[in-house]
């Protein structure tokens, strides 16, 4: 159909044909419009309808010579040059032919690469998946020399990255076992290449690499010598470049062993091999040289190299250590200015305010977020803190030194500091400054500073008056101490330190449920609050409520592991709840910890005892006299055991040791005469209770034994001791009949609603005073419980009716192990750790 629509538009065609002169422009008519593409005009051309009402038009379209192209032949030169005129198969115009003896450019068919009709036979694959799998690959050859080399050296790096993997978990000597498998391996690699011949291609950064990994192996399993000739021999092999710096690593392993000459000879070593294009390297050499000289005790070469740094590249770190030297050798004005150099050190941290998200961009906002708490911003924050502590720590070392009076000392440290970029840091030197005074006992002055910070910002006030309410509980002005925790917890409520002096204050004054939510209170503000939790603990004891003070201090065992006074508390939480075997349990715990504490071994004794085990008991008693011999409870229940197991001349030592702490106590006097009664030897018994006699002439007990061994002896002097006896006895029947009547004389008026004269008072002060020296020293002639169960003996004393000993003095904070602790930090844990710490010097929050 396409030959026919050619044959019958040919004359229309040739009408439009325009012929290129020589002369005219090879583009011209290019544009022009072409009759034979008009499709509009199809419906009027006879021969185009003919055609396709005919079979002419279904023949099948010529083919080109060439396939996939339209063009019966191609020419053989370019289009610049004279060619043979070719006929199009569909009877369009040609393109790129020659027309009238001209030359045009030749212009696309079709699409590069791309074809319409498909050749014979072909079907669309283009991924190429008809001409099936690929063929297999063709294995390697194993066995020849290459590949065994290559093979070999696979292992060796893997062994290397196994070593480093055991180390960074901690497993140091599987690490050290790799590193020597990898120079094994390593070395038979090095005789396969000579033998295979190719020992100039031998790789010496693997070899390097095997000696370093196993010099550090040996370094950090602490084979010191060992790790020494795995350096040596890779800084003495020429092949290695830059391998001097490895020197240093070896002057390290010399200040490990304390050969301070060899190291500083090394660290020089190094610094000479390393140029000055690595500064950074070198100052930290020159920085190791400065410790290595401090540790000999040589400050002025130390301060040669410390100096060196600061006026290089200077580093908190390094102005410190300097400020340490000039501090040995007494250089005061050096000191001061090595302070200023070390406040003047720019840290490099960018300001906090970037992180402060703004309120208009929320783009911006969303960056804030996420770099407020990421690592770099961690890592500014670390360093920022590190640089506080070391400025503080000088500050506080130089203070004294740097003028004439600690606190000239201190004004000058502070005033140079809010001078410098750590202004906030001024208020923090002042309430150190309280501190100190504390330290060195002026609590005066420590006071008067601390109220300097009353008209502070909120923070600062708050820090001082917490400080302040300490003090003032300390000393037991309770309404002072209530008035300044107050006074912190309006500065800042969630000041934990103050709410729990505010809680001591309320327990004082025994308001133990108060005291509770103060300390529930400072947890919800800091969990992590130790003081708050040990005291909410007490104050469930205080109120009886056991299980949830037992859950309190189980709590805190958690938290500290090794702290004596918290497992005393659970030892004695349970023996309240009468679980004995836990309390003991507890107890061998604290012995643990301190195996020294009388107190604590005194409470295992009496709980065996409790529990039947005598010689479990008296053990622990013993050991309890050895470390502290002045316990009157453990020397009284050691005499009562010696008495009770027949060894009376044992239990002398200890009541003469009772006699010696108490000698205004008869008892104890009494009982060493007992002793030497009941062991046979009466002249002794009889000079002991002979001087007794001298001592308390009025007492009953002492005259009725005289009277006993006396007529048991014949003495004479039976018939003094028997009329001093009956004297001092009617004396004390009068004295007890007046006590009696006043009694009576009192009780009656009361009841009458009379008042006393003059004369009356007189007397009824007379009856308190001999009430009370009648109380006292029947204080001192009562015996214990234990005691009582002593043999039962038909002599006068031990018949007499024995009473309990009553407490001397009454806490009153309760017993010393139930004291509340402030809220300061804990001083470290003293051996008698019953008597409860107050806590230790508040430092600001």
């Amino acid at each position: 159909m396409s030959v026919s629509l050619h044959r019958l538009s040919g004359k229309r065609e040739m009408e439009n044909v325009h012929l290129a002169l020589e002369e005219d422009d090879l583009y011209s008519g290019y544009n022009d419009y072409n009759p034979t593409f008009d499709s509009e005009e199809l419906e009027n051309d006879v021969g185009f309808q003919q055609a396709v009402r005919t079979s002419h038009g279904r023949r099948p379209p010529m083919t080109a010579k060439f396939p996939g192209t339209a063009i019966g032949a191609r020419p053989l030169v370019s289009s610049f040059g004279s060619r043979i005129p070719m006929t199009s198969s569909v009877g369009r115009p040609m393109t790129g032919a020659v027309q009238d003896g001209a030359t045009r450019p030749m212009t696309a068919v079709r699409a590069a690469g791309y074809t319409s009709s498909l050749t014979r036979g072909s079907t669309f694959d283009p991924l190429g998946q008809s001409k099936g799998p690929a063929p297999p690959l063709e294995a390697k050859n194993e066995d020849t020399p290459e590949e065994k080399i290559k093979i070999l050296e696979k292992k060796v790096n893997d062994l290397i990255e196994e070593s480093c993997m055991a180390h960074s978990m901690g497993s140091l000597q599987l690490a050290l076992e790799k590193a020597k498998e990898a120079g094994r391996k390593e070395r038979a690699l090095v005789r396969q290449r000579e033998q295979s011949g190719n020992a100039d291609h031998i790789n010496l950064d693997l070899t390097y690499s095997v000696l370093l990994n196993l010099a550090n192996q040996y370094e950090n399993n602490e084979m010191y010598p060992e790790a020494l000739n795995s350096y040596q021999v890779i800084v003495k092999n020429k092949m290695f470049s830059n391998a001097g710096r490895l020197k240093v690593n070896m002057a390290n392993i010399y200040f490990k062993q304390k050969n301070y000459p060899k190291a500083i000879k090394f660290y020089r070593m190094a610094l000479d091999q390393i140029s000055n294009a690595h500064k950074e390297m070198r100052i930290k050499i020159m920085q190791n040289i400065g410790v290595v000289f401090v540790r000999m005790g040589q400050y002025s070469d130390a301060i040669t190299s410390f100096e060196h740094i600061m006026s290089e590249s200077p580093n908190i770190k390094t102005g410190f250590n300097l400020i340490l030297c000039y501090y040995a050798i007494g250089d005061r004005e050096r000191m001061k200015k090595a302070f200023q150099k070390l406040i003047s050190v720019p840290l490099g941290i960018d300001d906090e305010d970037k992180y402060i998200p703004s309120n208009d961009d929320t783009s911006s906002n969303m960056v804030t977020e996420a770099i407020k708490n990421d690592k770099l911003h961690q890592m500014e924050r670390d360093l920022k803190i590190l640089a506080e502590k070391y400025i503080m720590t000088a500050a506080k070392l130089i203070a004294p030194a740097v003028e004439t009076s600690f606190a000239t000392g201190f004004d000058w440290c502070v005033d140079m500091v809010k001078s410098s970029q750590y202004v906030e840091l001024a208020n923090d030197l002042e309430i150190n400054k309280a501190i100190t005074y504390l330290r060195q006992k002026d609590f005066n002055q420590a006071v008067e500073t601390l109220k300097t910070f009353e008209k502070k910002d909120s923070r600062v006030k708050s820090a001082a008056a917490t400080n302040l309410s300490f003090l003032y509980f300390l000393e037991k002005d309770y309404d002072q101490a209530d008035r300044y925790a107050d006074l912190a917890m309006t500065a800042d409520r969630y000041n934990p330190a103050a709410l729990i002096n505010k809680g001591n204050t309320v327990f004082i004054k025994q308001d133990y449920e108060k005291a509770a939510e103060f300390y529930k209170e400072a947890l919800r503000n800091d969990s992590s609050c130790t003081e708050a939790l040990y005291n909410l603990g007490l104050t469930y004891k205080k109120l009886n409520r056991l299980e949830e003070a037992l859950d309190c201090f189980l709590k805190l065992h958690a938290i500290l592991r090794n702290s004596a006074q918290v497992m005393y508390q659970l030892a004695h939480l349970y023996e309240l709840l009468e679980d004995p075997q836990q309390a003991i349990e507890w107890l061998m715990q604290v012995i643990s910890v301190t195996p020294t504490d009388p107190q604590a071994l005194a409470k295992l004794g009496e709980l065996h005892d409790g529990e039947g085990d005598k010689s479990q008991a008296f053990q622990y008693y013993y050991e309890s006299f050895r470390y502290f011999p002045s316990n009157i409870d453990v020397i009284e229940w050691l005499g009562a055991y010696y008495i009770e197991t027949q060894f009376c001349e044992k239990a002398i030592q200890y009541f003469e040791r009772a006699t010696l702490i108490q000698p205004t106590q008869v008892k104890w006097q009494l009982m060493v005469a007992s002793c030497y009664r009941r062991s046979g030897n009466y002249q002794k018994a009889l000079e002991t209770y002979k001087d007794i006699h001298h001592k308390f002439p009025e007492n009953v007990e002492c005259l009725r034994f005289l009277v006993r061994l006396c007529t048991d002896m014949g003495l004479k002097e039976v018939q003094e001791y028997a009329t001093k006896l009956k004297k001092v006895e009617k004396m004390k029947e009068i004295r007890e009949q007046r006590v009696k009547s006043g009694r009576e004389g009192s009780g009656r008026g009361r009841r009458e609603g009379r008042e006393g004269s003059a004369g009356s008072a007189g007397i009824s002060e007379d009856v308190k005073a001999d009430s009370s020296h009648s109380s006292n020293s029947t204080k001192g002639e009562r015996l214990s419980a234990k005691m009582r169960s002593l043999p039962a003996s038909s002599e006068p004393y031990e018949a007499s009716s024995p009473k309990e000993l009553d407490a001397s003095y009454m806490d009153p904070l309760g017993p010393q192990m139930e004291r509340p602790k402030t809220g300061a930090k804990r001083r470290t844990e003293d051996d008698d750790f019953a008597d409860e710490e107050l806590g230790d010097d508040l430092l600001p929050e």
